[in-house]
């Protein structure tokens, strides 16, 4: 099994360079946690691409919740990724629920044509979505889609261990070809039980923060996730 993917949230460059410092393979940039992640500025990205050489998943969301917000309010989301492009983004994370509950494919269409074969992970609107097969079928084969990042259920990773295993058993198969990054409230408890189900890419944020959001990444706990991370499976 290759070694897993470890991403960190990141709110600006003093972050990203004790993320990068722990053992941090990349990182998920995003403003304003009290919305639970906005997209950041052109200058954030640009001061944050200065200081560290990892890969960088720049968010696409202007507001909390998953809607995208109206015609206009996705006309502003188009632009400030194209600025983002401009600056030198290459990955990107988004995701749009309709008022059903499904995939809102007007503004994930806007976003991709938009980004033009960029990568991008569509972030965990899928745990809050009607029916989780339904929107991978629905996203299936749209170009950079690679990831998908999820907890397995609106109420964080302890409640959707059951779903993420089974999920990751369906590997290869028609909407489920993406990576899944598992996160939103992950233990390092949890990691021996996903990776021995065969899950290998990870999300935190405020698990590395000493203080919570308020305080930065600390570069020490950052590398007990990379160490636990990399740790041998137990097989059974």
């Amino acid at each position: 099994m290759s070694r897993p993917i470890f991403e960190v949230i990141a709110l600006g460059a003093d972050d990203a360079a004790a993320a990068q410092a722990g053992g941090a393979d990349r990182l998920e940039l995003v403003t304003d946690m009290a919305a639970d992640g906005l997209t950041p500025s052109r200058a954030t990205f640009g001061a944050i691409r200065a200081a560290v050489d990892i890969p960088l998943r720049v968010m696409l969301r202007l507001s909390d919740g998953f809607s995208a917000g109206g015609a206009r309010r996705l006309d502003d989301l188009c632009e400030a990724a194209q600025g983002l492009r401009s600056e030198g983004a290459e990955e990107f994370v988004l995701g749009f629920l309709d008022p059903r509950g499904a995939a809102d494919l007007d503004a994930v269409h806007a976003l991709v044509d938009v980004l033009d074969g960029c990568h991008w992970t569509f972030h965990r609107a899928i745990d809050r979505a009607a029916d989780r097969d339904a929107v991978r079928l629905q996203l299936a084969g749209l170009p950079g889609l690679d990831t998908y990042l999820t907890a397995g259920s609106a109420d964080g990773v302890g409640a959707g261990m059951d779903v993420l295993c089974a999920e990751a058993a369906r590997g290869g198969e028609p909407g489920y070809e993406p990576r899944l990054l598992v996160g939103g409230g992950l233990l390092l408890d949890h990691v021996p039980e996903l990776r021995a189900a065969g899950l290998d890419a990870f999300h935190v944020g405020g698990a590395v923060r000493a203080g919570g959001w308020a305080g930065p990444v600390d570069v020490d706990a950052v590398r007990t996730w990379r160490e636990a991370l990399d740790s041998p499976v137990a097989v059974s």
